[in-house]
């Protein structure tokens, strides 16, 4: 049985464990939360992710723990943990170097890791950085950059079904194990498109920059339909149906948010003004993404009867509030002095009441 290690099992490191763990892996995961590990060996983990609990529970070679010292033997592992957001809008990569050196400190001189994967989003550089710091020491393992194309609400699903798997690689041979994970992970015929882990790394935030582009420009011309007295969805679907374009994130609707578009839209900006190329389109994306807000709250004001929300998280499958522009419009409606009304599950509720007390009238829903 194959061995894979991942540090970092929160909710999208927990959801690849348990890919693989049901397709033959055996894996050791590594988290800082006693607590956290505990419950997921105990199998009474509950999480508001699809599948998860179930996955969990009928899982019989997937080993939680705080100790590093458990990957000694593992020749590939993945680390999946956070990068938040600087103040500038780059990624702080902290979490990613100090689970390294825990890494390297357990083993000392004795270890089989062959290659270290990132599965976090990094500023392009970050993995250069990284294998230099540790090339010219005893440490004789390669890093690879692998990022996750997923969204919140169906990681399990997405991760089993990809278009494409990035893999950024020094050496063919790293890049070919693990395409022969995926392959065996996946239940599709993904795209596989290997190149260095700089051109990996841009790739991530330029794909997902393009993407929050594509939405801008649906809702614009949304909001030039709407101001017209026409239909946008009649405009966008004939636009969407040009093959040149396609429907896929061609719709009418709220603005982009949650913890992916926004920082990967400004991070990229961000990596080109370092190297000197002024990313127009990326700042414009950002720009027009408000200012349909401000449309959307201009239109809705107008009306004169309660308006109702029947989510305000980023998006509906999710329970992450993180820069939800549903949230945003309710908020700018009720500022105006409109009834507004959300419809969301008691945990989403309990948040908005804690942050907006009784500025929204709440109605529970199951599920």
């Amino acid at each position: 049985m194959k061995k894979v290690g991942i540090v970092g099992i929160g909710k999208l490191g927990l959801c690849f464990a348990l890919n693989l763990e049901r397709k033959g892996f055996q894996i050791i995961g590594v988290d800082v939360s006693q607590d956290y590990v505990d419950s997921i060996n105990s199998k009474t983990l509950k999480s508001d992710e699809p599948q998860v609990e179930e996955l969990l529970y009928s899982s019989n070679n997937f080993i939680a723990t705080t100790d590093y010292e458990s990957l000694r033997e593992v020749e590939t592992v993945f680390v999946l943990v956070a990068t938040p957001s600087l103040p500038d809008g780059s990624y702080d990569h902290s979490q990613i170097d100090r689970a390294v050196e825990n890494m390297l400190h357990v083993f000392g001189n004795s270890y089989q890791l062959k290659r270290l994967v990132i599965g976090c989003t990094t500023m392009p550089g970050y993995c250069d950085e990284l294998q230099k710091r540790y090339q010219e020491t005893d440490w004789n393992f390669k890093v690879c950059y692998n990022p996750e194309f997923i969204a919140q609400g169906t990681i399990i699903q997405d991760q089993l079904n990809p278009d494409m798997v990035l893999i950024g690689a020094y050496d063919r041979k790293d890049a070919d194990v693990i395409v022969e994970i995926y392959s065996e992970l996946v239940d599709n015929t993904p795209t596989f498109s290997i190149m260095t882990p700089k051109e990996a790394e841009i790739t991530k935030i330029a794909l997902n920059c393009f993407l929050t582009t594509k939405i801008a420009y649906a809702n614009m011309v949304g909001d030039v339909a709407l101001a017209s007295g026409v239909r946008p969805e009649v405009i966008l679907g004939s636009i969407g149906a040009d093959s040149r374009v396609g429907e896929k994130y061609l719709k009418y609707g709220y603005g982009f948010g949650g913890p992916c578009f926004p920082r990967d839209n400004r991070a990229f900006a961000i990596h080109a003004k370092e190297v000197g190329i002024d990313a127009r389109i990326s700042k414009a994306t950002d720009e027009c993404n408000g200012l349909h807000l401000d449309f959307q709250a201009d239109f809705l004001s107008q009306k004169t009867e309660d308006i109702v929300f029947d989510s305000v998280t980023y998006k509906p499958q999710s329970t992450l509030l993180v820069e939800s522009q549903q949230l945003a419009l309710a908020e700018k409606l009720a500022d105006r002095g409109k009834k507004v009304h959300i419809i969301e599950r008691k945990q989403i509720i309990e948040q908005l009441k804690k942050k907006h007390g009784d500025k929204f009238a709440y109605t529970e829903r199951n599920s």
